[in-house]
């Protein structure tokens, strides 16, 4: 089917969208992204926190660094019942009423073990217990096994479980997977970096694969304060609302294949959200607007706040379903986002002022 992505640059989204990397587990995804970024970096570099950090043209000016984070939601095995299953916490913004039937992988250190999650069924819930919130701790994984002592041969404490990792094609434009927030914005920045690779940018760039974002934004803190930037944009997700039963008073008017999204508000350095915003027209690069009102729980957040200050931007992917196993996002506004991200890259070089007038 065809789609507006070059076949090695969808490889690659799929791979990492098929790879797991819940919050502070990210290795397997930073793998696929050394390995991917090898042929177009100047600077390779993994730092103590786990971010990958891809340099080009590192002694240009000014130095500018683009986030994705990597990581993904996910699950901890936390308990082994004597029956042999396990229940379990959650790594970031897990919404317990999807859960329940979810297929899942637990990955060990035996490697992946497929399993489900289990719940009483409606058929034997009190009627006062029916349509009441759920609870994690009235789940659990099972993976088929008899009893504890089998569980735990292939299982430890502590072992991260994920939903079940695949990329599917919806129609030619949208794709689904549970880990589009955020390892889109990781393919995103580091596309950006490979187009910028073929061309001659007088600012020093560091496309950062961030850990950590789900649990605190942490691995962009460690990141920023390490590389020191003077400019900074972030790339992650934000909800689309193109769909049902969704208020547009609160979040917006957001549609899927309309383009990236640019963030205006106090988070968001004036003049590079101009720059952003008059490429974008001059390229004729579809983008949207998004208010945002606060810090907007990004990486942008702690890249805004990192040193001294750093001019800092937020581009976003609309995504429908945030949070789900099936989370919903469009080719072509990916495709948008590298190439706005690299036109405008090519228009800051030493003599670009961020101080807002």
């Amino acid at each position: 089917m065809e789609q507006p992505l070059r076949k090695d640059s969808y490889d690659f989204l799929k791979r990492i969208q098929e790879t797991p990397s819940p919050s502070g587990f990210e290795q397997p995804v930073q793998r696929l992204v050394r390995e991917r970024m090898k042929p177009f970096a100047d600077t390779l570099d993994t730092d103590v926190h786990g971010n990958v950090i891809v340099g080009l043209n590192p002694k240009g000016s000014p130095r500018v660094m683009l986030a994705g984070h990597c990581d993904q939601i996910g699950m901890m095995v936390r308990y082994i019942d004597d029956n042999g299953y396990l229940f379990f916490g959650a790594i970031g913004g897990i919404d317990p009423s999807v859960v329940p039937g979810s297929r899942v992988t637990v990955h060990s250190k035996n490697g992946p073990v497929e399993g489900v999650i289990g719940r009483r069924p409606i058929h034997v819930l009190k009627p006062e217990e029916r349509g009441a919130k759920i609870e994690l701790r009235e789940m659990w994984v099972d993976i088929g096994s008899k009893n504890k002592k089998e569980t735990e041969q292939v299982i430890a404490v502590g072992d991260p479980i994920t939903y079940r990792l695949e990329m599917t094609q919806l129609g030619s434009d949208l794709v689904t997977s549970p880990g589009f927030d955020n390892k889109c914005g990781t393919f995103v920045v580091m596309e950006t970096l490979r187009v910028c690779a073929g061309k001659k940018i007088k600012c020093a760039l560091f496309a950062v694969s961030t850990v950590q974002e789900e649990i605190g934004l942490r691995g962009a803190r460690t990141s920023c304060f390490g590389l020191d930037p003077q400019v900074g944009i972030a790339v992650d997700v934000t909800h689309a609302t193109d769909y049902p039963d969704i208020d547009k008073r609160v979040n917006g008017d957001l549609k899927m294949n309309t383009g990236p999204v640019i963030a205006t508000g106090p988070n968001i350095n004036p003049r590079l959200e101009e720059l952003l915003v008059k490429t974008a027209k001059s390229k004729r690069i579809p983008y949207q607007m998004e208010a945002a009102p606060s810090g907007t729980g990004t990486d942008a957040n702690a890249m805004q706040l990192s040193r001294g200050g750093v001019a800092t931007a937020l581009v976003s992917i609309p995504n429908r379903y945030m949070h789900t196993q099936v989370e919903v996002v469009s080719l072509s506004d990916l495709e948008a986002a590298i190439r706005l991200l690299a036109e405008t890259l090519a228009h800051i070089d030493r003599r670009t002022g961020f101080i807002p007038q």
